[in-house]
């Protein structure tokens, strides 16, 4: 059974679940901050790991594997999320790789009825330094709704090439000014501070959320 971390009310109508990043856990600052954001504006939140992270808890260091082949881990979280209970709407999604493999399962998620809509965090569009190696083949013909989150200083995708990708209408994409790869802006530079954006975050979830529930 997969184990989750749960954040705002239980009885919430919407809830959102979340898978971290390559490199950081479930409780990273960036995820915990995530989470409490959109809490605040009303969600249940649960986040969890894929099974390579969470061995690193007894000290296995594994290292990422291929995002793709962690596809049926993120199913299995959506049927045991279901399974403690969960009925109302739920938004699938997660930070870069998380973000990533939600996307990679959200078409099959939708066609079945268990999601409604997927938010992606920073996504990984290419590797840093590498825009030729794309990760968007399978955003082309998205059907899924979807919000991405994306900094303009974001290494893994910059707003000048995902305006070339050809993305699917059913991807809308929100600049945050300045932010980097966590979404966090330079204050000295952009006025605007990680909790300034995080709050933008929920309250566009929010409003995205209750047009799919209409």
């Amino acid at each position: 059974m997969t184990y989750f971390l749960f954040d705002g009310p239980d009885t919430a109508p919407v809830t959102i679940m979340l898978a971290h990043g390559a490199g950081a856990p479930m409780d990273s600052s960036s995820m915990a901050a995530t989470a409490k954001a959109l809490a605040a504006a009303g969600f249940r939140v649960a986040r969890f790991e894929f099974h390579y992270m969470a061995a690193r808890r007894y000290g296995h260091r594994k290292p990422p594997p291929r995002a793709e082949t962690v596809n049926p881990e993120y199913v299995k979280a959506i049927a045991d999320l279901r399974a403690k209970g969960m009925s109302g709407k739920l938004i699938i999604g997660g930070k870069s790789m998380g973000g990533r493999v939600a996307s990679m399962v959200a078409d099959e998620m939708s066609a079945k009825g268990e999601i409604s809509g997927l938010v992606c965090l920073g996504y990984p569009f290419h590797p840093p330094g590498k825009p030729e190696q794309l990760r968007t083949k399978h955003l082309a013909g998205l059907r899924t709704p979807t919000l991405i989150f994306q900094g303009t200083r974001d290494e893994f995708g910059t707003k000048d090439e995902v305006a070339t990708y050809g993305l699917s209408d059913a991807i809308e994409v929100i600049w945050l000014e300045d932010g980097d790869h966590d979404l966090k802006p330079r204050k000295a530079v952009s006025g605007f501070s990680t909790a300034d954006h995080l709050k933008t975050v929920a309250e566009t979830v929010k409003a995205w959320a209750a047009r799919l529930a209409a």
